[in-house]
């Protein structure tokens, strides 16, 4: 009896240590597999998405820039987070206090930089889309990295001024040796959920609805040149198509992010107190991660060219770059 309770610790060595989430053979094995793909899947087809727009030199687009700014997000969630949260599917935590720490800081910068790389897009497609005429002098190559430098910025500072208490000492929330648990008050906690999510989620929802809205008039306008409102339409700017394509594609981004990022932000802040770690819902946080893998498949999906930098990543091509390019430009310019 007694060696089956140590079997039961993390540390069965330690009287005080936290014990094992037991779960039959089958079903661990099976999650197991499937958080291990999902992980390798968001590491591999965001670094594809992060060689493809450092690759091509000709298209330093401010929507690109956006896009590389956002993959490097979802980069470091499959490489750095979920490797993690695999490891704490048991319940245990072996890389020790600093470790956590440093864990939980990046974590939430990366979440952070998400949702700020959102906002950015989508301010990037309201402006392409309903104010055309003025796009290439107000949002400029200068601009959007400057705002993608700030954006990491701040994710850092308030990630350090949310876990102030807990970066100083990471055990100090741990009720058992081999936890790893933060835990933010409410006033904090709904300071953040305001910050970072519903105040960024509100703006993102009224831009892309004014987009639209905007998209659709311009639609109409070009199917009915015939109609006597056409003449009013064509006197203003319309968007190119490739604009209105992009605002959809970013749209479908934007609507998979908040699909997967809404149930685990009104999880926290529907409790008490926040708790992130071994407390928190399993199934929240994997949800909020799997969007950083959903991405480059909907890139995948609906840009041509991001298709043909992967087809000649793939065949190794290296030495036809130049012939590459030119064939992502074509395809970028017949959209």
């Amino acid at each position: 009896m007694k060696g089956l309770e140590e079997a039961e610790l993390c540390f069965p060595e330690i009287n005080a240590s936290c014990r094992k989430i037991i779960r039959p053979h089958l079903e661990a094995m099976l999650i197991y597999s499937l958080l291990a793909c999902i992980t390798v899947l968001t590491v591999v087809l965001n670094l594809l998405v992060i060689i493809s727009l450092s690759r091509f030199r000709q298209l330093p687009t401010t929507t690109n820039l956006l896009i590389l700014s956002l993959a490097v997000a979802d980069f470091f969630v499959g490489f750095l987070q979920m490797p993690v949260e695999i490891l704490l599917f048991q319940g245990c935590w072996f890389l020790g206090d600093f470790i956590c720490a440093v864990n939980y800081f990046l974590g939430m910068i990366v979440v952070n930089v998400s949702v700020g790389n959102m906002l950015l897009i989508s301010v990037d497609r309201y402006v392409a889309i309903c104010d055309p005429m003025f796009y290439s002098t107000k949002v400029t190559l200068k601009r959007v990295k400057l705002c993608i430098c700030l954006c990491w910025i701040f994710s850092a500072f308030h990630s350090s001024w949310l876990l102030r208490d807990f970066l100083k000492r990471p055990d100090r929330y741990n009720s058992c040796y081999g936890e790893c648990v933060v835990l933010i008050n409410y006033v904090d906690g709904v300071f953040d959920f305001v910050v970072t999510f519903s105040g960024p989620i509100i703006v993102i929802i009224v831009l892309y609805m004014r987009v639209f809205v905007v998209a659709v008039s311009q639609a109409r306008a070009m199917c009915s040149q015939n109609a006597p409102v056409t003449l009013q339409h064509s006197k203003r700017p319309h968007a190119k198509k490739s604009e209105l394509k992009a605002a959809r594609t970013l749209g479908v981004v934007v609507a998979v992010f908040l699909l997967c990022s809404c149930p685990y932000y009104c999880f926290t802040v529907a409790a008490e107190s926040n708790s992130v770690g071994l407390s928190s819902a399993i199934s929240e946080i994997w949800l909020l991660y799997l969007n950083s893998c959903l991405n480059p498949v909907i890139y995948a999906f609906f840009y041509p060219w991001f298709r043909k930098s992967i087809s000649d990543i793939f065949s190794l091509r290296t030495h036809e770059a130049n012939c590459c390019r030119e064939r992502v430009i074509k395809s970028i310019r017949s959209l």
